[in-house]
């Protein structure tokens, strides 16, 4: 494979990353993947020779979104084309997964198709595009230019991996588990990503070791349902999430650990007493709920109820005291009524939440939900989120203004907006603001909270140390 262009400098890639952070993840390791074959990384499309659109098929729309910018890549196509240059184009994720032969059927400018299971074989769909390419630019007939792969296989992706190569600013993601079994009935999660994967427990520990090598000081933990960990470990025993929360804190330079994105179902006893009993363990948990009504959660096949949920939130919180809640809100399911949405504002009301993801709920082609009788309309969608998005500000405006005065540990990560500004996280994942020597980024240091905002806080950093604050 051709891995440099005619005028002696490297390929460069360019990869635009759509939805979760596992999608974040998978983009990083993609990068990864194409780093030996002699790709570096481009700012934009039009300095890239390969471009990946690394796709999410969550939410309503997705599909178009991708439809839209592929429309753009295929004209950039088209004119690299006039230059004498070329441009390869890869759908990958979980729109490539659900909809790969439409994808090439509906742009023939796409050379590559794969799904989120197989981008550890993109050098071998790189070389098979290549030759096709260069069998089209012959004249000879090809049944087809693109290359689809959108297979489950049978061995892990994770095995066929190289070392992780890139940590941002000190915080780094480490996918442990893949794929769900749950079949909530609106989500297309298990059809894109497969069945239920736990990564072998030392493969985990090794990759973790990594990280914190190249300079990682936060590791958030990845899965669909990363509390649904189950990996063996090397003596053949099964090891919980909260095992390997143990075992990753032993790691010395860990400073921060997280995991997302969790299940009630799945919220162990163990788990739940590692969140009082692992230092490193930040007091933030991201749980969906979905809804507040029992009856509404029975349809979305969620196989928990309003009471489960609330008593792990009440275990989580005599567990360690200062921990903050997040979810997931689907409004308008089918069937949902006034009362319904009311028990989902009751359940909001009584839990409180630091922050929170809602959303009107949207078909996905597919799923059971798709086909249900009795969809809701959608200005009652848009009116029952607009309800309670309001609250759920409200509550976000509250919990940032409980923090002013605080001092407390921020983890910065980048520039800000104005000369001398940085921008960090609390251990709450909340955007902090504050002036700072640009060699604070990738380091832990106290910052005193002054002001409370909507989205964020405004901070004075307290400590003059570039490490890693106690």
């Amino acid at each position: 494979m051709t891995t440099v262009r005619s005028n002696g400098q490297r390929k460069r890639v360019f990869i635009r990353t759509y939805g979760c952070q596992m999608n974040v993840y998978d983009s990083d390791r993609m990068a990864d993947v194409l780093r030996p074959l002699g790709y570096a990384l481009a700012p934009a499309p039009d300095q890239a020779d390969l471009v990946v659109l690394n796709t999410c098929h969550i939410r309503e729309h997705a599909s178009e979104k991708v439809y839209s910018e592929l429309g753009r890549m295929r004209d950039l196509k088209v004119e690299r084309r006039a230059e004498g240059r070329d441009l390869t184009i890869a759908v990958a994720g979980c729109v490539a997964q659900a909809e790969g032969e439409e994808i090439a059927k509906r742009q023939p400018a796409v050379d590559i198709v794969v799904g989120p299971q197989a981008y550890h074989r993109l050098p071998q769909l790189l070389a098979e595009a290549e030759r096709k390419t260069a069998i089209l630019k012959a004249g000879k007939r090809l049944p087809g230019a693109g290359v689809l792969d959108t297979d489950f296989p049978a061995e892990s992706k994770f095995d066929h991996l190289p070392a992780p190569q890139g940590v941002r600013a000190g915080s780094a993601f480490l996918s442990i588990q893949e794929g769900c079994d749950k079949f909530c009935t609106f989500c297309v999660v298990p059809y894109t990503r497969g069945a239920e994967y736990s990564r072998p427990a030392a493969k985990v520990l090794s990759e973790a070791r990594q990280l914190v090598a190249a300079g990682a000081i936060e590791i958030t933990l990845l899965g669909q349902n990363v509390n649904a960990y189950h990996g063996e470990a090397e003596d053949g025993s099964t090891w919980s999430l909260a095992r390997l929360i143990h075992a990753l804190a032993e790691i010395e330079g860990v400073a921060r650990l997280r995991y997302t994105t969790s299940h009630p179902r799945d919220m162990d006893d163990d788990l739940i007493a590692a969140h009082g009993e692992v230092p490193q363990l930040v007091p933030y948990l991201h749980l969906p709920v979905q809804s507040g009504s029992d009856r509404i959660l029975e349809a979305m096949n969620r196989r928990h109820g309003r009471d489960l949920f609330l008593d792990i939130v009440d275990r989580l919180r005599t567990a360690r005291p200062d921990l903050a809640l997040s979810s997931d809100f689907i409004v308008g399911f089918p069937g949902e009524s006034d009362r319904d949405f009311d028990d989902t504002m009751g359940l909001v009301e009584q839990v409180g939440f630091a922050s929170a993801f809602s959303f009107k709920y949207s078909r996905r082609p597919g799923t059971p939900g798709a086909a249900m009788d009795d969809q809701v309309p959608e200005t009652v969608k848009s009116a029952r989120l607009h309800a309670l998005q309001a609250l759920l500000g409200d509550q976000a405006r509250a919990f940032n203004a409980s923090k002013v005065g605080q001092t407390v540990p921020v983890l910065f990560a980048e520039p800000g907006r104005r000369p001398g500004q940085l921008i960090g996280k609390t251990p709450w994942l909340q955007s902090v603001y504050a002036d700072g020597d640009p060699r604070l980024i990738g380091s832990i240091v106290e910052a005193r909270l002054v002001e409370g905002h909507a989205n964020s806080l405004a901070g004075e950093i307290v400590t003059g140390s570039y490490g890693v604050a106690a």
